[in-house]
């Protein structure tokens, strides 16, 4: 009589090889060479030491403790591109135009469809590819940002709560923008 395997007996040796394989040798782990590298055990970054702790080696990377550098960090991607004096030069009429145009809309009713066009026109570009932050609300247009540009130079103008319009060059911010973004916590 011949008996045949029963189905616990082939769930046990599923079971039982399943436990086995989780057992394998750390160091065959590729993760293991790097344990250790950055100065923690679980290979991860730790915070820089403090100016009364010993320096670490250069080569480990840290996360810096310092508030000043933790809030450039924080704030990088607001930095504008640098552009030369060429570019700069080259897209002063457009800021020039763009002035003059924003200070034809002061004192009128105007909304943003009419700042994008006229922003558009002035800089050679599509009303949507114009960037517009909304000013305060009211029958006058007033505290309005505008940018637009190509490549890395930007042309951002602005009408204040006087009533002031001025434009200037600038480089695209880091994260693509010709408006820094606003930021705040």
């Amino acid at each position: 009589m011949t008996r045949r395997p029963s189905s616990r007996t082939a769930a046990g040796t599923l079971l039982f090889a399943v436990l086995v394989a989780g057992c394998a040798d750390p160091s065959d782990d590729p993760r293991a060479s790097a344990s250790g590298a950055s100065g923690t055990p679980s290979g991860g970054m730790r915070y820089c030491p403090s100016p009364q702790e010993p320096p670490l080696d250069p080569s480990v990377p840290c996360i810096s403790q310092d508030p000043a550098q933790k809030y450039a960090e924080n704030h990088a991607y607001r930095q504008e591109m640098e552009i030369g004096e060429e570019e700069r030069a080259g897209a002063q009429g457009k800021a020039d135009a763009l002035a003059e145009a924003l200070k034809g809309l002061v004192g009128k009713p105007a909304g943003e469809v009419e700042v994008r066009a006229a922003a558009a026109a002035a800089l050679g570009l599509e009303p949507a590819d114009v960037e517009y932050r909304a000013g305060t609300p009211g029958k006058v247009l007033k505290d309005v940002v505008v940018g637009g540009g190509r490549g890395k130079v930007c042309v951002n103008g602005n009408i204040d709560s006087q009533g002031d319009a001025t434009a200037e060059v600038a480089g695209r911010t880091m994260d693509g923008t010709c408006l820094p973004g606003l930021g705040g916590h």
